[in-house]
């Protein structure tokens, strides 16, 4: 038996990944000197795992921003717009698809399956000749014996999983793509064979998702074309986040090992491997720790599942590894000081992860009672939360059992709303807005360092906050805006600001993730159950709507989004702790209204993120997040306007989901994906008012105003102008002050425009 890891954070334990890149985006670091640091972080992770003593550790694992994107620039997937001209991909034309420039539009951006992790969308189009323009696996093997002794297990982005991630080709291409992309691979895999490497890691989770038998087909070739041209190298196919459904078929490709999930599974891998066998021949990589949580497994009950699996497998023949790479976990938990020492003795970050995956296989080689100790040890840190008065408040159950209980209706229909909301508020047609945070300056995050240290008052911070709401308010009073935010400069994170006010959460002081490209958060650990203690949002909303006769929307992120954008505890279902959130954040609802505020945005962005990776299991999800919604906005009064907000998601097929939301507006992310999400409302009749988002924000780049022009001619293709807002795709939070007032600009010129061809007066 021996330990693997399939992937380590990239970040750096203070981030120091983040602020290279940023540094080097900024002008302030030159090339040559983000090459040396990003390679000192990099060695650094492979030195840790080599010295908690992991056998076989992943190499290629690391990135510059995104390993999907290095994987299409590898393969020469580069979109026309960007002008490359061959040879290795720049660093300049990297980081252009991933952002954007002057002279083309950035690449879109979605989810990684059903993570928080955000990836760069491959294009592929009929233009491209696919070529490899560097062996990065090869690289990274290289570095990793060449430097460090490391007989290190590339990892490498799966071509069925590439391809389903990608986009610009049609169904029909799919098989034409894989033959066209097949060779690269091969010669991808023959130079690491003789070069000596000895495993190779094929990363597919596509293999998790509902398989036609097309798609099963195609699997089959590519790895029966592959192993015609390797006598040598081993080939580990691993699949995450989910079983496998057609294991049979799986398992029996013609590689030398599989990766499976035994955590996110349902238990439904286990089941196979113990009603169909394992192959004698393979090597079966066991995915028994979380690779996505945060706390301490049950070890005993992990090598009991072990003790299950050598009944069908070998022991020389397993691989204990994380469920997933460990990029969606912090580093460690071991300078988490500030924590109850009863909740920071149950977490384990990845290098307690990689320390459990240790002991897991010392104790399949020898025994568990040669680490009776650590067992024993990391049992009470788990009892003891299990057991303590946050897990265990009974009115908090009671009141969310009896809320799930209820339907969670508006008390009008939503065209009786739409009338008297526009008698409240007189809106023009082509209303304009912003999605609520104004740019996150230095000075700002340095106020709230300061008054977070003890170094400014209370008194202080609020002044200062206040001025920057005035500054917002007159700023967006100037640019003609029609419904104004406060600009959020008292929050850090959408998710961590609520958090710190509920109950049942805790923070870390450096438990950070990657969220997208050099974008990091700390998310929350929902540890306890969750109560509302006082008003979170309603001073500073209140303030700036003293400034302005304009009508200022209240701020909430929404129930579904803070639980996926947190980590959650593992004792009670995503559903329940779900309609928990719900019922504090209906209270924050209310005070809003009951303080004169009657637009409150309740957003959620993270609603297609939870999505099951099977369809089979949308129905159930999506019953329990538009309940959640709904629990926490169908109190108020018909007049009061609910808005939500979704980005980064393809909404396609959930658009009657977010239907059932029953917000009065809900704006939606669709300048990055180039207007795709129109497509849904040329086939669905969108009953409510909606805003598709009419530039890019994650973009330095100011859009011109034909550009919003015409996306607001194809969206008003399909909806009426009386349902048709006009906003931003998110918030502007990561933008410059300069960059911010120029795009609200043009946006607030196009709207104009629009209005003037439309026949529509403001």
């Amino acid at each position: 038996m021996r330990s693997s890891n399939l992937g380590y954070p990239r970040i750096g334990q203070n981030r120091e990944w983040k602020k290279a890149i940023e540094a080097y985006w900024a002008g302030k670091l030159e090339e040559q000197e983000l090459h040396s640091e990003l390679e000192s972080i990099r060695l650094g992770n492979l030195k840790l795992q080599q010295e908690q003593g992991i056998d076989l550790i992943p190499v290629n694992d690391f990135t510059y921003y995104d390993h999907v994107l290095d994987t299409a620039v590898m393969f020469g997937l580069v979109p026309s717009r960007f002008a490359w001209t061959g040879g290795q991909v720049d660093l300049a034309t990297y980081y252009a698809i991933a952002r954007g420039n002057k002279e083309a539009t950035a690449s879109e951006m979605t989810k990684w399956f059903n993570t928080n992790y955000h990836y760069i969308v491959p294009e592929i189009t009929a233009d491209l000749q696919p070529v490899l323009t560097v062996n990065r696996p090869l690289e990274a093997y290289r570095e990793a014996k060449t430097k460090l002794g490391i007989e290190g297990k590339p990892v490498l982005l799966g071509l069925f999983t590439l391809l389903k991630l990608s986009k610009g080709y049609e169904a029909e291409q799919f098989s034409a793509w894989v033959d066209r992309l097949l060779p690269l691979y091969g010669q991808v895999l023959a130079e690491l064979e003789r070069e000596g490497v000895q495993w190779v890691q094929i990363d597919e989770p596509a293999l998790v998702a509902t398989l036609t038998s097309e798609e099963l087909a195609e699997v089959q070739h590519i790895y029966g074309s592959l192993s015609k041209q390797l006598s040598g190298l081993k080939v580990l196919v691993q699949t995450y986040f989910e079983a496998v459904d057609h294991y049979k078929e799986i398992v029996a490709l013609p590689v030398q090992g599989i990766g499976l999930d035994f955590v996110h599974d349902r238990g439904q891998n286990l089941r196979s491997v113990l009603e169909q066998g394992f192959p004698g021949d393979k090597v079966l990589g066991a995915g028994v720790i979380d690779g996505r949580g945060i706390w301490k497994s049950d070890l005993a009950a992990k090598l009991e599942l072990l003790d299950a699996l050598k009944q069908k497998v070998a022991a020389d023949r397993l691989l204990v590894q994380p469920s997933s790479s460990l990029l969606h976990v912090p580093v460690t938990a071991a300078q988490e000081q500030k924590l109850d020492p009863v909740l920071q003795d149950a977490l384990a970050f990845a290098n307690e992860k990689i320390t459990e995956l240790v002991l897991l296989t010392q104790a399949g080689r020898k025994g568990a009672s040669a680490v009776s100790a650590e067992l024993a040890a990391a049992d009470r840190g788990r009892k003891a939360l299990q057991q303590s008065p946050a897990r265990n408040k009974t009115a908090v159950r009671q009141r969310t059992a009896e809320a799930a209980a209820q339907p969670a209706e508006r008390t009008a229909d939503v065209e009786t709303r739409r009338k008297l909301q526009q008698d409240k508020f007189q809106l023009p047609l082509l209303p304009t807005t912003t999605i609520g945070s104004f740019p996150q300056t230095p000075e700002v995050r340095s106020a709230r360092l300061k008054w977070r240290k003890g170094e400014w008052s209370p008194q202080r911070y609020e002044t200062f906050i206040k001025e920057q709401i005035q500054d917002w308010i007159r700023i967006q009073e100037e640019l003609e805006l029609d419904v104004l935010v406060h600009g959020e400069f008292e929050r850090t994170d959408m998710v961590e600001f609520f958090g710190e006010k509920l109950e049942g959460f805790a923070f870390t002081s450096l438990g950070w993730v990657q969220s997208y490209g050099s974008r990091c958060v700390k998310p929350p650990i929902i540890y306890g159950d969750i109560e509302f203690t006082a008003p979170m949002t309603v001073a500073e909303t209140v303030y700036a709507q003293s400034l302005t006769q304009a009508p200022v929307k209240g701020m909430l992120t929404g129930p579904v989004t803070i639980l996926n954008w947190s980590f959650v505890r593992d004792d009670l279902s995503r559903e329940e702790v779900a309609y928990q959130i719900a019922l504090a954040l209906r209270e924050e609802v209310e005070a809003l209204e009951a303080a004169g505020i009657g637009m409150i945005q309740v957003d959620e962005p993270a609603l297609r993120e939870g999505l099951p990776l099977k369809r089979e299991q949308w129905p159930h999800y999506l019953d329990w997040a538009v309940k959640a919604f709904r629990l926490s906005t169908t109190t108020v009064k018909d007049e009061t306007q609910i808005h939500t907000h979704m980005c980064y998601s393809e909404f396609n097929d959930i658009i009657e989901a977010i239907s059932a939301l029953d917000a009065d507006v809900i704006s939606i992310e669709t300048s990055r994906s180039h207007g795709e999400l129109i497509e849904s409302f040329e086939k669905y009749t969108y009953d409510k008012g909606i805003g598709l988002g009419v530039y890019d924000i994650h973009s330095p780049r100011v859009p011109a105003v034909e550009e919003m022009t015409s996306m607001i001619d194809r969206a008003l293709r399909v909806l009426k102008p009386s349902q048709f807002w006009i906003n931003p795709d998110c918030g502007l939070k990561t933008r410059k002050d300069e960059e911010t007032v120029l795009a609200l600009r043009n946006m607030v010129e196009a709207t104009r425009l629009s209005r003037e061809k439309y026949g529509v007066k403001a």
